[in-house]
């Protein structure tokens, strides 16, 4: 494989490791794709039934749309779980990694009926750019495929009512960052609910005017923080880069 190739498994396995780290992982279960360099409809992803903190760049099983295996090495995917992935991947081609988490913040605060609340700065970063969608069973069928692709649209968060989150990233380094931001402005409602007393929200205006800031020039984000996660990852185990 080239080199670009190698990096991006670097990545995603970093990410899967993190994940590992952060209590984000669901046993076996979930998923972070990331497309192929220079390969268009072929993907990353784990190799079903193995724990996030085993997963390392040679490890990673690339597989088409369709969530069929690329090549001779025989790998077990969860191509339903991929069902999810791959809807995200076909129709947005700036889509380079999809992060699916069952994360427990994100999961509860999905299940309020009035979602994600401004009530930090790290929920400002999303202000207006959530989508949602209503819980419909474990299958995922192409009707509900084109639902959950409406209720995405151009945003990079899509919360999955009753079920998870789906974060989408122009590299993993972003989708990794966003999805670290959405699960603390979760945790900081939780908790914030919690404490039984009056919740104070900044008003729109400084809300929309945030928000515009913290985007900034719309590059995208992680470029900083990616290098300073892959440290803390090399200081615990660097096995990820096998």
């Amino acid at each position: 494989m080239n080199q670009a190739e190698w990096q991006v498994r670097v990545d995603l396995a970093a990410c899967y490791r993190l994940c590992a780290l952060n209590g984000w992982d669901d046993t076996i279960y979930t998923h972070v794709s990331a497309a192929v360099p220079d390969e268009p409809g072929h993907f990353l992803i784990n190799e079903f039934g193995l724990r996030f903190d085993e997963i390392r760049a040679s490890n990673l099983v690339k597989i088409d749309l369709d969530g069929k295996v690329v090549g001779r090495v025989p790998s077990k995917v969860n191509v339903t779980g991929f069902a999810i992935h791959g809807a995200v991947h076909a129709a947005r081609t700036d889509a380079h990694c999809v992060m699916h988490l069952h994360d427990t913040p994100t999961i509860a605060v999905g299940i309020q009926e009035q979602g994600l609340l401004p009530l930090s700065q790290h929920a400002l970063r999303f202000y207006g750019e959530i989508g949602y969608h209503q819980y419909e069973g474990l299958a995922l069928s192409k009707q509900e495929q084109g639902r959950m692709l409406e209720a995405l649209g151009e945003r990079h968060v899509l919360m999955l009512r009753n079920h998870g989150t789906i974060v989408r990233g122009r590299s993993v380094a972003e989708a990794y960052v966003l999805m670290e931001t959405l699960n603390r402005a979760c945790r900081i409602q939780i908790q914030a609910q919690a404490g039984g007393g009056k919740l104070v929200m900044p008003n729109a205006e400084l809300c929309e005017q945030t928000h515009r800031d913290l985007l900034g020039d719309g590059t995208p984000e992680g470029a900083l923080e990616w290098p300073a996660l892959l440290r803390k990852l090399d200081d615990i185990d660097a096995g990820y880069r096998t």
